[in-house]
């Protein structure tokens, strides 16, 4: 005679067999897409290994492994870095200010020279103008008058054709009208005769130099008596 529990087993089948049987016995169901990643988590775990290999690797710092060691200099050669580009520095700096204050005394030297010579063309065409007055000075005094002051004619010219060559004329004294721009006042006399300052003589010729004034003219002027 069969029992109620020997039934109730028979009617279990396989199932009861699957339930009764140890958790880490159970095969895997290939169909069902059941793994066992417990079992596979275990030994990872227990093996203290990297991530499984299904799983992308971790990075860190600047794009280098997390396990990568970093290299760095010590302490020692990174000062000894800063001291050689410090004195590097320095004497870059040294350099360029000795070559500075050079370059400042050769153009102060060459600016010396040429204002002590722009002048030596000038120079030379006076000497021309300094030889005729000296012909003339040896001349026997008295011995031919009309000639003497042809000679010194003579010279004034070149003397007014050097001027003019070299930009400098004469400032000519318009319808006796007083211009302080370009006239100065030595002499003045007061007179019932003009109602406004008029240049009656001129005592010495005022000359511009390229159109810019380079000696005003000294005048006698007749300005207005004041009641």
């Amino acid at each position: 005679m069969t029992s109620d529990n020997d039934e109730l087993k028979t009617d279990q089948g396989p199932a009861a067999d699957v339930m009764a049987a140890p958790v880490d016995e159970i095969p895997p169901d290939e169909g069902s897409g059941i793994s066992s990643l417990p079992a596979e988590a275990a030994a990872a775990e227990t093996a203290g290994e990297a991530e499984p290999a299904h799983l992308p690797r971790r990075r860190g710092g600047r794009g280098k492994d997390k396990d990568e060691p970093v290299s760095a200099d010590p302490p020692e050669n990174a000062l000894a870095d800063v001291r050689r580009e410090l004195a590097e520095f320095k004497d870059r700096y040294l350099r360029t200010v000795a070559e500075t204050d050079n370059q400042r005394k050769r153009l102060e030297r060459e600016k010396g020279e040429y204002f002590q010579f722009a002048l030596a063309d000038l120079m030379k065409e006076l000497l021309s103008v300094l030889d005729n007055f000296e012909r003339a000075l040896q001349a026997e005094p008295g011995s031919d008058p009309a000639g003497f002051q042809e000679g010194i004619g003579l010279i004034h010219k070149q003397m007014t054709d050097l001027l003019r060559k070299r930009g400098v004329e004469p400032i000519e004294t318009k319808d006796d009208a007083f211009d302080p721009s370009i006239q100065q006042a030595i002499v003045t006399e007061a007179s019932t005769e003009v109602e406004e300052p008029r240049v009656t003589e001129e005592l010495q010729r005022g000359y511009r130099l390229h159109g810019r004034l380079l000696r005003p003219a000294l005048v006698k002027v007749l300005i207005p008596k004041k009641d």
